[in-house]
């Protein structure tokens, strides 16, 4: 491995020569030394490119220290060709433009670092929905075109578009001596035809590969090219006279071996006017599979499949009714048919539908026409890798062999001789893919932190290569061979294929640094491997880390930071909340998976990250993480940071000083006590320029209005009010045990917003409900977000001691983040059965009425509700209570129209009143909250149940006024108009954008 001192140190001189800023920290290397593979290999540094003279001048450098190179994208490479012992190049940072839409022609002009998914939204809005980008791999709102060049992706449509070869016009690239060159369907030239150097390297690299050909071609003929999806080793195929020497589509699927990719144009596709998914239910994927011949015959966009492992998971993790639509069986395939008349396309779902009857394997079908459960189903299959990685039961499993294909209708004789095999290696597999081009993504229950298991991996891995060759596959079907596969390619291909891949490897980097270890002279598919080597130590932790229904596990915490498998839906700009701070600043730093995967390193104790809880590293990781949770529920693996920060900071700042924020904001609750008996003067004082000096004193920013404090009693003059205009019925600590709801009036309701607590109270007993309200605890929310545990672990007790009342009553929380604290947070914190008792009782405010609704309840607010609100679901509720409850409540409210701010506030707590995160999260704002606001007419409401977000509104746009749930529904008081401030200066809309 080439990570000596002096070689690091040559090659970030020679790139500081050039004018080129690479990133040599351990933190950083940690980040990069994985992608969504097995493997680990920690680079020496990171380069991120804003240019093609950029990456020109990394390549010199590279060359001359003899370091390798690894492009790459989005990461999410699942062979391990995202990886390597030198410099990484990755592209998706700033190299990420559309630089031109040509309708006429057909193509786009893009940079490498292009989301796929950006880059259909863009050429369907530039043409008005005509035309389309067509590669769409699951992974498609992350993954970027080079990366899909490298790997010759292909997607869910693959069915009715192929791969990404078929799609390439022309790829600009720079090879390892330096060239400048354009890869065509039909040779190679120059990039710049006035750049000499490169027109004579483009006419030597030409020749070299038409006498390749030309030596090669009984068996590039015989050999390549055999099926729809056969991707592993190199497509020289294309270089035949019959293909017309396309060096374009030879180039696509060099998984970077070749050449760096800096630019392509890409073929545009027409787009369908109508297009009808038709879900189909087998008792297995084996049945399933004999359909697909039938399937094929009705031609359509789209034949997917998973099996019930993923549905269970899916359903486990994110709630009963996050898969919608599904029919009976255990296994499914997702058909679209598309077509310009929509009834024409119901027709033909109806004859496929017969036909599949009619052959006799069929369970149960339907046509899925609403929107929000075709889009329910599509998730699952596209977040399967994730969804199988750690499944319902508790188990886990691993990629390796995860990309095998064989043609259509030889896959259901294949997938049967693969069950076979498993069960003879005692393995189990987790089967979903792209059946229709008979690709198979199976993810299998190795045990690879075992010598015992890795030898398992070995043995099975190359019984089950030698399978799929005996059914005329290939080792790859869209993932590429990486260093996952391509120790086995010899078991796939001649020895005369071989030695023409390696001296095709040879023609374009004569000097052997790009992306070695993979394609050709590979390293062994078992070496690498990240959870070999991770020393056994037990890290003590406070949280209850084992996956819900667990066995013991050694070591929980390793296993719980292992979780991330580095699919990165966490780096995708749309879909979910998940990570709102990657989001604002692109830095893959403050991604879920970077955090992760330092936290890995730690655990390993890699040479980046040495100091476990007292590392440097992972505290910078962490420090931009909210803590909203999403990544809890968004993350297909469950990952969830929130609570791995929460703990870690618990071990960093023992015998440490804190930040003042911990104290200022991480003891709110005490402060509160104290402001609560004279808020008057507290509210006098921070009007003055006195209240700058104590935020400024508090390690708290100035440029953020503090909120007014209310008295200590005020909650229950409200909440007195309410039961007097109910007739009682919310009746406060006089009310008898046998009321059927307890409301609990959290901290920072008594503490800022007591009117909600009246709202709350007069809604719920609207509905119907007998009332008693509780406000003897607290949450600890503020002591766990700042991992200051050992109190949180107290109140927390106190809490379940308090709320436990032999009654199985439901606990309905006014503030979402208490409310997810005492659900999810008390029970992993608090390990005694009262803890799981009160934590199955807490539901959110917007989560029980909503259930009072489906039960037939209507809300009959005292003030007309406007026709149109912002939503702002609170990070919490979303995570832990799920979304939508409270669009299902304002509709039944008469709302008629939602404007969606799906998105972190930013504000997440003390995240955006502390001074260093200040700007970051005015930034976070500008994803969602900040634009849906200034979309919403003036009239609107503006929803925020959590009151981090309110107070984000009231940074935003300071004359829109958030109002909670209970506000809005109050069937007996007027809602609030905005209120005075403590008197710190705001900052307007203008200021607040130039924030970004």
């Amino acid at each position: 491995m080439l990570d000596t001192r002096t070689q690091a140190e040559d090659l970030l001189r020679q790139l500081e020569d050039a004018g080129v800023s690479a990133d040599a920290s351990p933190r950083r290397r940690a980040e990069y030394a994985y992608d969504a593979s097995n493997y680990r290999l920690e680079p020496l540094a990171v380069v991120f490119p804003r240019t093609v003279d950029d990456v020109v001048a990394a390549i010199a450098a590279c060359r001359a220290t003899g370091t390798p190179l690894i492009a790459r994208g989005a990461g999410t490479s699942m062979a391990g060709n995202a990886v390597g012992p030198g410099l990484v190049v990755d592209f998706s940072r700033h190299m990420d433009r559309i630089l031109g839409i040509d309708e006429g022609a057909g193509t786009v002009d893009v940079e490498p670092g292009v989301v796929l998914a950006t880059l259909s939204r863009e050429v369907e809005r530039a043409t008005g929905g005509r035309s389309t980008f067509a590669p769409d791999p699951s992974s498609k709102n992350r993954a970027t075109v080079g990366g899909a060049i490298g790997n010759d992706a292909c997607g869910n449509h693959s069915v009715r578009y192929g791969r990404t070869s078929d799609h390439v016009a022309e790829i600009d690239v720079v090879t390892s001596d330096g060239a400048r060159l354009t890869a065509t369907e039909s040779g190679l030239r120059a990039t710049d035809p006035s750049d000499a150097a490169s027109a004579a390297r483009a006419a030597e690299l030409a020749e070299s590969l038409a006498q390749l050909a030309g030596e090669h071609l009984g068996a590039f003929r015989l050999e390549l090219g055999r099926i729809p999806r056969q991707v592993s080793g190199y497509h020289l195929q294309n270089l035949l006279p019959e293909k017309g020497f396309n060096v374009a589509r030879a180039l696509v699927g060099s998984e970077g071996t070749w050449a760096v990719v800096v630019g392509a144009r890409m073929k545009l596709v027409p787009k369908p006017a109508s297009a009808l998914l038709v879900c189909l239910g087998y008792d297995d994927v084996v049945d399933a599979a004999r359909d697909i011949p039938t399937i094929l015959e009705f031609s359509p966009a789209a034949v997917e499949g998973t099996d019930e492992a993923i549905v269970e998971t899916m359903r486990h993790r994110r709630g009963a009714d996050s898969v919608l639509g599904l029919p009976a069986g255990r296994a499914w395939l997702f058909v679209d048919l598309d077509g310009d008349d929509p009834a024409e396309v119901r027709a033909q779902a109806d004859r496929l539908l017969a036909r599949l009857a009619g052959n006799g394997r069929l369970v149960d079908g339907q046509p899925v026409p609403d929107p929000t459960a075709r889009a329910s189903l599509w998730r699952v299959r596209e977040d399967g890798a994730g969804l199988s990685s750690r499944l319902a039961s508790g188990g886990e499993s691993w990629p390796g062999w995860e990309d095998s294909a064989v043609a259509p209708e030889r896959l259901a004789d294949y997938l049967a001789d693969l069950r076979v095999l498993l069960d003879e290696h005692g393995l189990t597999g987790v089967m979903y893919g792209h059946f229709g081009a008979g690709c198979m993504h199976i993810r299998i229950t190795y045990d690879l932190r075992s010598d015992e298991g890795r030898e398992a991996f070995r043995t099975f891995t190359r019984a089950a290569a030698e399978l799929v060759v005996r059914h005329g596959g290939s080792l790859s079907g869209e993932h590429g061979d990486g260093r996952a596969r391509s120790e086995l390619l010899p078991l796939m291909y001649s020895p005369e294929v071989m030695a023409a891949f390696a001296q095709s490897r040879r023609i374009w980097d004569a000097a052997g640094i790009l992306n070695p270890g993979s394609m050709t002279d590979p390293d062994p598919m078992d070496g690498n491997l990240a959870l070999a080597g991770v020393p056994e130590r037990e890290w003590r932790t406070s949280f209850d880390l084992r996956p819900l229904g667990a066995a013991a596990q050694t070591d929980p915490w390793t296993r719980a930071v292992q979780g991330c498998i580095g699919v990165g839906r966490c780096r995708a700009d749309s879909g979910g909340v998940m990570c709102p701070s990657y989001r604002a600043t692109r830095d893959e730093k403050d991604s879920t998976r970077g955090r992760s995967r330092v936290l890995q390193d730690m655990v390993r104790g890699a040479r980046t990250v040495e100091d476990g809880w007292r590392s440097e590293e992972v505290r910078e990781a962490l420090d931009l993480c909210l803590a909203c949770k999403a990544c809890s529920t968004d993350c297909p693996a469950g990952v969830d940071m929130a609570t791995y920060k929460s703990e870690f900071f618990d071990h960093y700042y023992r015998g440490r000083l804190r930040p003042l924020a911990h104290f200022s904001l991480g003891w709110l609750p005490r402060w509160l006590k104290l402001t609560g008996r004279v808020p008057w003067l507290v509210n006098a004082v921070l009007a003055t320029p006195l209240g700058k000096v104590a935020a400024a004193a508090g390690g708290l920013t100035t440029k953020r209005a503090l909120p007014r404090f209310a008295a200590s009693g005020e909650w229950r003059r409200e909440v007195a009010d309410a039961g007097a205009r109910l007739g009682g019925a919310a009746s406060g600590a006089e009310a008898s045990s046998a009321e059927d709801v307890v409301l609990f009036v959290d901290t920072f309701t008594r503490g800022f917003r007591p009117e909600v607590a009246g709202a709350a109270a007069r809604v719920l007993a609207d509905a119907g409900n007998a009332v008693e309200c509780s406000a003897d605890a607290c949450c600890g929310l503020t002591w766990i977000s700042t991992g200051q545990l050992g109190t949180a672990r107290r109140l927390l007790s106190h809490a379940a001691e308090a709320l436990d009342d032999g009654t199985d009553r439901p606990i309905v929380v006014v503030e979402p983040s208490c409310a997810a604290a005492l659900r999810k947070d008390l029970p992993e914190l608090v390990h005694t059965e009262q803890a799981k008792r009160v934590a199955a009782r807490v539901r959110s405010f917007a989560s029980h009425v909503a259930g009072q609704v489906a039960e037939g309840w209507q809300p009959a607010p005292a003030q007309p509700v406007p026709a149109q609100a912002v939503l702002q679901t609170h990070c919490h509720e979303y995570s832990v209570f799920g979304p939508g409850v409270q669009r299902t409540v304002l509709a039944a409210a008469g709302v008629s129209e939602i404007v969606d701010a799906s998105g972190c506030c930013g504000v997440a707590g003390n995240f955006g009143f502390e001074k260093q995160h200040y700007e970051v999260s005015m930034q976070v704002a500008e994803n969602a909250l900040a634009p849906a606001l200034r979309t919403a007419g003036q009239g609107a409401a503006v929803l925020t149940d959590g009151f981090s977000c309110a107070r984000q509104v009231d940074q935003v746009d300071p004359g829109r006024v958030g109002l909670h749930l209970a506000q809005i529904l109050d069937p007996g008081a007027a809602r609030p108009q905005p209120a005075p401030t403590t008197g710190m200066t705001e900052l307007p809309i203008k200021e607040a954008e130039e924030v970004q």
